[in-house]
């Protein structure tokens, strides 16, 4: 069983990597930390150099690239998932493909390592006990980039493609079914009459939501169905992304040191205290709860090619009023004597 810790020591190899495939210095750091070649293979490579502003390949794929110009990291990947919930935006590929949208044919530290070289600040995962707190880190806007059907290239916030979960079982109390209301079995609507609970699955349309407010006046079976009817509504995810930096798997047996995000969490829209990219809030990683799944009319055919652009956002420092000495009236000091 792997002991979890802090990146801390991990963030100096990292850079350490980034300046190494800039300069092409060969003091990488050894023993397969990140899972990189030893410092001997990477000194037989030619350094990558940085020409005319152009982004440069942090791996041998090309599939992640350190765009310094425009301060920003590009990584390629492809659509895998249209419908479905959700615990990741992005995963590792050949991981995670049946809860993200998007897989990316890289490792987690060359990403790691790229935002380090743009001076992004990792921070921490989620901690849930004594008690709650979010995940914190360099704030991240992440876009994907794509050419649709008609040759168009389209860029928009990777946020779009990811809507609050409505395809779940949403619950009010209800001690019992109103007077004259009887529910059709073939509609989504259900009664628990042991657990004196009312049920609904999925979106409620505007019609359905008028038929069962006609069926009677009682103010709680209304209410209900208020419910229902604004918790099925698409909601785009609004929650922002940060750096969270994962964390230093160490088995306990051998010792053997690994990058605990290169298990496929990537960007996540669920708390993992594995994360490399996390939501700056709450969110849960349980299948029953969880909060977000895939806007379908919103995403690319599957297997479309997309690029994400990563870009950190650093914290803005507060703007400090300068305190103004009232005027002194004339014959007096500012003091009043």
């Amino acid at each position: 069983m792997p002991h979890l810790s802090p990146l801390s020591v991990r963030s100096a190899g990292a850079r350490l990597l980034v300046l190494g495939l800039l300069l092409g210095s060969p003091g990488l750091p050894s023993g397969g930390a990140f899972g990189q070649e030893s410092p001997a293979a990477a000194k037989a490579k030619p350094p990558l150099k940085i020409a005319n502003g152009e982004p440069v390949p942090l791996n041998e794929a090309g599939t992640v690239k350190l765009d310094l110009t425009n301060r920003r990291l590009l990584v390629q990947g492809e659509v895998v998932l249209r419908q479905g919930q959700l615990e990741m935006f992005a995963c590792r590929k050949k991981s995670k493909e049946h809860e993200s949208i998007v897989a990316i044919d890289a490792a987690a530290y060359v990403i790691h390592s790229g935002l380090l070289a743009l001076k992004a600040n990792p921070g921490g995962p989620a901690v849930y006990e004594p008690k709650f707190q979010p995940p914190h880190g360099e704030k991240l806007d992440i876009f994907v980039r794509w050419i649709d059907e008609q040759g168009k290239t389209q860029r928009v916030p990777a946020q779009s493609w990811i809507r609050e979960t409505v395809n779940r079982f949403w619950v009010k109390p209800l001690e019992k079914l109103p007077e004259g209301v009887t529910i059709d079995e073939s509609t989504p609507l259900r009664y628990d009459r042991k657990q004196k609970e009312l049920l609904w699955y999925g979106p409620m349309s505007d019609s359905q939501k008028k038929e069962f407010l006609a069926m009677s006046d009682d103010k709680v079976w209304r209410q209900a169905i208020e419910y229902f009817h604004d918790r099925g509504q698409s909601r785009v995810m609004q929650a922002d992304w940060v750096f969270v930096g994962s964390v230093l798997g160490v088995d306990e047996t051998t010792g053997e040191k690994s990058y605990a995000a290169e298990e496929g969490q990537y960007i996540c829209v669920s708390n993992f205290g594995t994360a490399m990219i996390d939501v700056a809030a709450r969110s849960s990683d349980q299948a029953a709860e969880l909060a977000f799944e895939a806007w379908t009319d919103k995403i690319p055919k599957k297997g479309t090619a997309v690029t994400l652009e990563i870009i950190p956002v650093p914290n803005k420092a507060p703007v400090k009023t300068p305190v103004k000495t009232p005027a002194a009236e004339p014959g007096k000091s500012p003091g009043g004597k």
